[in-house]
């Protein structure tokens, strides 16, 4: 079992703090604090999760994406009871695309709802785009009151982003991701929290693979092994569920 612990430098928990409670993971059980803990959903646009949003566009299977953002509700809705903030990631750009980089930016060359748009010129302007209903959030996941929602400009929400103030502000240590694409934003996102020393846990089964199912597999392998912890949303739910009502919030 591993401690998140010792608390980072010149943080102290408040007397109404939580106290620490268990996570079934893969490689071995975590312990974490609700007050010190964020759960992240990566991207659960209409542009990932949604038929006619861009990945559907550009050719990916998204057969899975219903399920996960039921997933991502549940663990959502546990961890607002548990006191734990929910923050969104929102990637998307400009309706003109200058945050996405011009033909000197590798982004411009990789992004597949870019290369889409390229190749189907009656869809630009509507792919990721500020406003659009492909950039916005999917209806069931509407974040409520208290809720932190950080656009992003690239498949890390640790780029050009306010997030890594955000939690060190609430002295958050601990990220539980969900969301999409395991493969794509979440691993990148979980990686780089990593390299800002945040110990990054994944649920396996709210989040969901721009590709084959073994991209899947590959990154949950890249995660539980290298960079962070794999869960599930039963066992996320169980855990925060076991912080005293008095504590939460």
């Amino acid at each position: 079992m591993t401690d998140a612990f010792p608390f980072p430098a010149g943080y102290a928990p408040t007397e109404s703090g939580s106290g620490p409670v268990t996570l079934p993971a893969r490689p071995e059980a975590l312990r974490l604090r609700a007050d010190q803990t964020a759960l992240i959903v990566v991207d659960m646009q209409n542009a990932y999760a949604s038929p006619g949003g861009y990945l559907d566009l550009a050719g990916f299977d998204i057969a899975g994406a219903a399920t996960v953002t039921a997933k991502v509700a549940q663990a959502a809705a546990a961890a607002r009871a548990a006191g734990i903030p929910v923050i969104y990631f929102q990637n998307g750009w400009d309706a003109e695309y200058r945050e996405a980089g011009g033909p000197g930016s590798p982004n411009w060359h990789k992004s597949n709802a870019l290369k889409t748009m390229r190749r189907r010129p009656e869809l630009a302007g509507t792919l990721l785009a500020k406003g659009s209903w492909d950039y916005a959030l999917v209806e069931a996941l509407t974040p409520q009151p208290g809720d932190l929602v950080v656009p992003k400009p690239r498949y890390s929400g640790f780029f050009n982003t306010a997030i890594d103030s955000l939690l060190r502000a609430r002295g958050i240590r601990t990220l539980v991701f969900t969301g999409v694409a395991t493969n794509v934003c979440v691993e990148s996102s979980l990686r780089d929290a990593f390299h800002l020393e945040y110990f990054g846990v994944v649920l396996e089964d709210a989040t969901h693979q721009a590709g084959p199912d073994f991209a899947q597999r590959a990154a949950l392998y890249n995660i539980e092994t290298f960079f962070g912890w794999v869960s599930t949303v039963a066992d996320f739910c169980g855990a925060v569920g076991q912080v005293p009502p008095q504590e939460a919030g």
